[in-house]
């Protein structure tokens, strides 16, 4: 057949990817087998220009479970026989083209990749970039991706238990919408997506397969914006109501003992699904698409392997369980339909009734080429990094105008009215939800608990993407130690512009190192994670935000904080940050919230120094597991004052301290220094802090007491807890209502 540029360019493959398909073929291939190449060899399946840098992560420890990339999601032991799974994955394009179902679906999807594991998915969380709300676009994108979210997961009884949402002109055109879910799961008990023996036979189960989706891995989310022209037809549509007997079913099914392999039909719909599981097997399959149930009429066998329609699930059951796999379904009134078998020579022959479709070798399928580019820094970017004090003037607000302007920031404001849309409490696991640092669920039947959390900072990396991948891992890590957990591994979501471009390649690789240095000195493994590449509308790329979700262990949930002081007459300190605290440092302001909000600045190089930030988070934990502490708070976006105000608020409680601030005063109170948390404790309990932390050399240092109905840092700062209380809870509000 005669290949056009225009097709090739609807697949997302290059002449030379053609060639080389024909190349390993020594033919020409047909219209479903070149469509099934240009879905696994897409940059959303392939990982053409990641993979060779994802092997920087370190991936093991002893509480591993799994290898990344050999399953649909990481599994961690917790102990007591349970292993957790998790995973985030983007629906950044899907989401931009029609936000609702794109978010709703992005749930849809992660919340399968969970139930692959034999995992019953037990919370959701997720990080989400917007274009600043004053667009009335952008506000639409907004409200439509946190109405997907909220519709989907309170629909199928999964709590969406924490997230992060920030505003940027960067994501304007290109809203980010990673999406993560967590899964618990007797470890002896956890499933493969591997499809084992020959004979084995492939049941299709849930929704009928419609058009939805056709091109959507390799389309939409591996190429940019200006390339596609029509991409409404990529993006899925969801049916929460039937995810969630889905998962009930899989999950009896399951409990057969039968079923020998579990895969999501996500990216890339039966293609990905089958030839991913037959291929981890070493194996080989026989499909016939004629048993198929199709949505609508005159469907081919092209849209047939490509639809990405929700909802569906493919199962490889051994030959003689297939009718007591058959029956779990029929009681759930799901549809279970056998459409092929696993063969052990690794060819896909795929039929369609009579006619043979497509006939391929299933290890050339999946072994997409792999791109190793050289990256450079822009010009642009060394010029970014460039920040001197002398030349940003004092705002002349003062530090208490300048505080209520960064409280009232939709970056830093209260999420309160996107988390209330939202059911957290579902499956009563939840003990702390939105609001506080990290997310903590009881693990039933034992003393322990897990913390969640997810974090990421385009700025920093945009500024200097080695540094900002240190500090997104750092500050996950942080969150959970807030909360009194040991952080024991990490998932994430690499969102990037177009890696063909020098100047974006050089930002994923040194974001990737980065991150996989503040891995190893954390002593924190990535167990899994998806990559987003092509985040570009005309004219602009988004910002380098790798997004990092963080998965920690509580051994005894009585011991755990929250980030709110908790009331009055305690003493408030700050643990950690460089030894001279009060020295203004134009490197604390690079990359802040404040930078951006009151000079219109994006500019600076943020540094970190992450053996201080391990022996940090090892003193607050200690602290945490001694019940020395009554509170902890990262210190954060808009550093110190906004930090001190915001665990205030949520406590319902005034502070009043004194600093000798230097006449850079805006450097000290909202510059973004790392490594910072801030703490509240008991008088009696003060003595043994300092003993931890001299043991540890950290430094200390005493900030106040909690108390009145005033946040007071003398000699500067005198504001009514009533007037930041209002910046902070009601300005998302305002800014939504344009």
């Amino acid at each position: 057949m005669t290949v056009t540029q225009e097709t090739l360019d609807e697949i997302a493959l290059t002449r030379a990817e053609y060639d080389m398909i024909v190349d390993r073929l020594d033919r020409e291939p047909n219209t479903v087998e070149l469509g099934m190449f240009g879905a696994l060899w897409s940059e959303h399946c392939g990982y053409k220009h990641s993979r060779p840098l994802l092997g920087l992560f370190p991936s093991r420890s002893p509480r591993v479970l799994s290898r990344p990339g050999e399953e649909n999601a990481g599994a961690v032991d917790i102990g007591d026989g349970w292993a957790v799974v998790f995973k985030v994955e983007s629906h950044n394009h899907p989401s931009a083209v029609e936000p609702f179902q794109g978010a709703a679906t992005g749930v849809g999807g992660i919340v399968r990749d969970i139930l692959a594991m034999g995992a019953r998915p037990i919370a959701l969380l997720n990080s989400l970039r917007f274009g600043p709300l004053t667009d009335p676009q952008n506000r639409h994108l907004f409200n439509g991706v946190i109405g997907g979210i909220s519709w989907y997961g309170n629909c199928i009884g999964v709590p969406d238990v924490a997230g992060e949402i920030c505003f940027d002109p960067s994501y304007s055109q290109n809203p980010l919408v990673n999406a993560m879910c967590v899964g618990l799961v007797r470890k002896d008990q956890m499933a493969t997506a591997a499809a084992g023996k020959p004979g084995n036979i492939l049941l299709l189960v849930g929704a009928d397969t419609g058009r939805d989706g056709i091109h959507g891995a390799s389309g939409l989310a591996s190429r940019t914006f200006e390339e596609a022209v029509e991409r409404r037809p990529t993006v899925q549509v969801g049916n929460p109501f039937l995810e969630k007997v889905l998962i009930e079913a899989c999950l009896e099914a399951l409990a057969t003992g039968a079923v020998e392999a579990l895969q999501d039909l996500g990216a890339a719909g039966l293609t990905s699904a089958a030839i991913e599981s037959v291929a981890m097997a070493g194996r080989g399959l026989q499909m016939d698409l004629s048993q198929v149930d199709r949505r609508e009429e005159g469907m081919t066998a092209y849209d047939v392997m490509l639809s990405e329609s929700q909802e569906r699930m493919l199962l490889i059951v051994s030959p003689g369980g297939v009718d007591r796999v058959r029956e779990v379904f029929a009681k759930w009134e799901v549809t279970c339909r056998q459409i092929g078998r696993v063969e052990q020579e690794p060819q896909a022959l795929v039929w369609d009734g009579a006619s043979l479709v497509a006939q391929l070798p299933v290890n050339d399928l999946v072994d997409a080429p792999r791109y190793r580019l050289q990256g450079i820094q822009s010009p642009e970017q060394r010029q970014r990094q460039r920040l001197a004090l002398s030349g940003l003037p004092l705002p002349a607000e003062g530090p208490g105008g300048t505080l209520l302007k960064l409280l009232a920031s939709p970056n830093i404001a209260s999420k309160e009215a996107v988390y209330r849309q939202y059911d957290h409490q579902v499956q009563t696991n939840t003990v702390e939800g939105p609001g506080s640092d990290a997310a903590v669920l009881r693990i039933k039947g034992t003393a322990r608990a897990i913390a969640l959390a997810i974090d990421g900072n385009g700025r920093y990396c945009e500024l200097d993407p080695y540094r900002g991948g240190q500090i997104a891992v750092a500050e996950v890590c942080r969150n959970l130690t807030c909360s009194g957990a040991t952080p024991v591994a990490l998932t994430n979501c690499l969102n990037f512009g177009n890696p063909e471009r020098p100047e974006v390649y050089y930002q994923l690789e040194w974001c990737i190192r980065g991150m996989a240095r503040a891995c190893r000195v954390l002593e924190v493994p990535v167990v899994s994670g998806n990559v987003s590449l092509y985040n570009e509308a005309p004219g602009m790329a988004i910002y380098p935000t790798p997004v990092v979700g963080g998965l920690g262990v509580i051994d005894d949930v009585s011991r755990r904080t929250q980030s709110a002081f908790s009331g009055e007459g305690l003493l408030v300190g700050l643990l950690g940050g460089p030894s001279t605290a009060w020295k203004p440092r134009a490197a604390d302001l690079a990359g802040s919230e404040y930078l951006q909000v009151v000079h219109g600045l994006v500019a600076g190089r943020p540094r970190i120094d992450l053996a201080l930030e391990k022996r940090v988070q090892i003193l607050c934990r200690r602290a945490i597991a001694e019940g020395i502490l009554a509170s902890a708070h990262d210190c954060s976006d808009g550093g110190l004052a906004v930090a001190l105000a915001e665990c205030c608020i949520q406590g319902g409680v005034g502070f009043s301290g004194e600093l000798d601030l230097p006449r850079r005063w805006d450097a000290v109170l909202f510059g973004e220094a790392q490594s910072r948390i801030v703490v509240s404790l008991a008088a009696d309990s003060w003595r043994r802090l300092e003993e931890l932390a001299d043991g540890l050399n950290v430094p200390l240092r005493r900030l106040g007491v909690t108390g009145g109905d005033h946040f007071r840092l003398a000699p500067l700062l005198d504001l009514p807890l009533a007037d930041i209380d209002d910046a902070w809870s009601h300005s998302l509000e305002r800014a939504l209502a344009g």
